[in-house]
């Protein structure tokens, strides 16, 4: 990228923060990113419980993983949109960053639940137990916890603005927990394989099974993203009805 681009993209990110201007973007962008999510589903199921094979010790368990695996990178990379946001609101006081903040919390926890619960449901068959209190285990429970703490913080403080700075300081202390997780099975000895995917020494996945993870991770990540859209559009006309309700009642007081 020239130097002369990178100013006008950032002023393009910074015209988007302008919540009309947003709203037309996501309008624009709506109808594209469902038409992809549903391309890519459609290939990545097929490619995850048609075409891959069998693992030849998990057997036809290990097609858990193409929705346990992607739900569990969305669980974190949701938390760390959260805490992007969070400096945007305490930094630079972003007109949307506090809107995507709130946005994106009960997205990541439903995230975060599909990847504990098909961890359960993987962990049974294969460990002999619907859980165990080891690293990642446990810090992905935390993860779930702080994403409902959060949410309900949200919802006790009705002042917004001050709401979003409470809940910005909260989520920036939480953070510390994302590398914790990616981190945790290599810093401890846990019963929870460690990483096959992301490696520096590339993934130890068969290209059978690695091509239809991540079709399968782009496609959760386009819905994630499709899913913030929607929910910060719903957040911002909210808010408007909001600020007109207050105008209205504050005419009739005077």
């Amino acid at each position: 990228m020239t130097a002369t681009t990178q100013p006008q993209a950032a002023s393009s990110l910074w015209r988007l923060a302008n919540p009309s201007r947003f709203l037309r973007f996501v309008d624009i962008v709506q109808p594209w990113l469902i038409g992809l999510i549903v391309v890519l589903f459609a290939v990545g199921i097929y490619g995850s419980f048609f075409s891959a094979p069998a693992d030849y010790q998990q057997g036809e368990t290990v097609r858990i993983m193409f929705l346990h695996v992607p739900a569990a990178w969305l669980a974190m990379f949701s938390y760390t949109v959260m805490a992007m946001s969070s400096v945007g609101t305490l930094v630079w006081r972003h007109p949307l960053a506090d809107v995507s903040a709130k946005c994106v919390a009960p997205i990541g926890a439903v995230f975060t639940f599909i990847s504990l619960l098909t961890g359960s449901l993987w962990g049974k068959p294969m460990w002999g137990t619907w859980w165990v209190w080891d690293a990642r285990l446990t810090s992905v429970l935390v993860l779930f916890i702080m994403y409902l703490g959060l949410i309900a913080l949200w919802r006790t403080i009705e002042d917004p603005t001050r709401a979003a700075r409470s809940a910005a300081i909260l989520t920036l202390v939480g953070f510390i927990n994302i590398p914790i997780i990616k981190f945790s099975v290599d810093w401890w000895n846990t019963l929870h394989q460690p990483a096959s995917v992301i490696r520096l020494d590339g993934p130890t996945i068969h290209p059978s099974m690695l091509w239809p993870l991540i079709v399968m991770a782009v496609a959760f990540s386009l819905l994630f993203m499709l899913l913030h859209f929607m929910s910060m559009r719903t957040e911002i006309l909210k808010r408007r009805v909001r600020a007109m309700q207050l105008m209205q009642a504050a005419k009739e007081t005077n």
